[in-house]
């Protein structure tokens, strides 16, 4: 899940420790006393059109779990990329500050390692933003993963109508429950290294956690603390989604909320049900055309919305939004992939048929939607313009990943590593 956090206000503290007792579990999808903020009924910004580059042909490999397995070849100059000056200073910064998780972390793509990184964070740390252009150019070379055939959507922090109180039909933001377990794969089996699961403890078994029907229909009574209430369960879903956002009160404070934990049940993105079985039409194909036939369709809405048995609890935290990093993110910077195809914390610039899609971006997240090669989601901050981007975000095109200079030559001819020379 894209794990996000954001900054909680005095009066959020206050409230998360007022309303940390048990509540009747409300009916998802009843009618709500509280309107919900008109940030809701922006419409999708419709996008400019691009023209991306074209892949580099390549033979793609089936099957491939990881960047180091699924065929790298490599891409265009950088100098040649349509860099602008903002886009690049920005992304210097995003770099320079995801520098130290890059030296420091293990890259599961199988593509680098900590040393690979130094040169060019140590460079980053001299670099002027008007020189960031010049900067990416000398000391990376593009590589494009697999087809490099890139799908991108986007994401970014909602805010919602909620009370700290419980009225019919409000749904509740839950803290991660008491019983629920992590359990390290790893270190029951070499085979299974890198794996976990989340589940709880039933008498002397390990079942799967409860899915969000159950959740809805009390099953955390007494497990989970409750930070506070949504006034919309639509909304929250969505917020769910997102993995973080500000939760408004009547009396205009704002709590804001971040991920924590996950039930450990798959994601289902319900928008591919929707779609697959006719209930949107051709102008409802966006966040914000499901979320009014969520709303006119009550019944129905909440069936489909637990078909997505996966539930996400949220922790208060007093810094700007995270990303799985851990790092601050910054919208039209940041971007969430699969850790396995792109190192977290690298540069990508993705060349999209849109042109608000198109640029460097900094794989700072991750989604639980967002796995494969080339699959990535890009973050445009809070507001409503950010809503109005992220909402209708479906870009196709071209990725390239950045890496440091010399890393392709180690790879494809198994060189033992050492650090990247950058061009001159």
């Amino acid at each position: 899940m894209i794990r996000r956090g954001g900054l909680a206000l005095a009066v959020a503290t206050l409230l998360s420790a007022c309303v940390g007792g048990v509540a009747p579990p409300p009916r998802p999808g009843s009618a709500g006393a509280a309107q919900v903020p008109r940030d809701y009924d922006v419409p999708v910004r419709q996008p400019t059109p691009a023209t991306p580059l074209s892949p580099v042909a390549q033979a793609t490999l089936p099957g491939a779990s990881t960047a180091a397995t699924a065929g790298l070849v490599r891409g265009p100059d950088i100098s040649t990329l349509p860099l602008t000056s903002d886009g690049a200073a920005a992304a210097l910064a995003a770099f320079r500050l995801s520098c130290p998780s890059l030296v420091r972390r293990t890259d599961v793509s199988g593509l680098t390692n900590g040393a690979d990184w130094q040169p060019a964070c140590a460079a980053a740390a001299a670099t002027v933003p008007g020189a960031a252009a010049s900067f990416f150019a000398r000391w990376f070379e593009t590589v494009q993963v697999g087809d490099g055939r890139a799908y991108a959507t986007g994401y970014y922090i909602p805010e919602i109508a909620g009370s700290p109180t419980y009225r019919e039909g409000y749904a509740p933001i839950y803290a991660r429950p008491d019983d629920l377990v992590d359990v390290d794969l790893g270190q029951f089996s070499a085979d299974l290294k890198g794996k976990s699961i989340r589940g709880r403890v039933d008498g002397n078994k390990f079942v799967p956690y409860y899915d969000r029907t159950a959740i809805e229909q009390g099953a955390l009574n007494r497990k989970a603390r409750i930070l506070g209430y949504a006034v919309d369960p639509v909304e929250f879903f969505f917020l769910q989604v997102q993995g973080s956002g500000l939760v408004r009160m009547p009396d205009g404070s704002v709590l804001r909320i971040g991920y924590d934990s996950q039930n450990g049940r798959d994601y289902t993105g319900i928008g591919s049900l929707m779609r697959q079985r006719g209930l949107l039409g051709p102008n409802q194909l966006s966040m914000q055309g499901i979320v009014g036939w969520l709303r006119a369709n009550p019944d129905q809405g909440r069936a489909i919305m637990r078909e997505n048995k996966s539930f996400v609890f949220f922790r208060v935290l007093d810094g700007p939004p995270v990303g799985a990093l851990g790092l601050a993110v910054a919208g039209g910077t940041t971007v969430a992939a699969d850790p396995r195809f792109i190192p977290l914390g690298a540069p990508v610039f993705l060349s999209m048929d849109r042109t608000d899609a198109t640029g460097l971006w900094v794989a700072q997240d991750t989604g639980g939607a967002i796995k494969g090669a080339n699959r990535f989601d890009t973050f445009w901050g809070s507001g409503r313009d950010a809503r109005a981007i992220a909402g209708g975000m479906s870009a196709r095109g071209t990725a390239f990943l950045l890496l440091p200079v010399g890393t392709l030559e180690r790879l494809q001819g198994g060189a033992s590593g050492g650090s990247a020379t950058p061009r001159r």
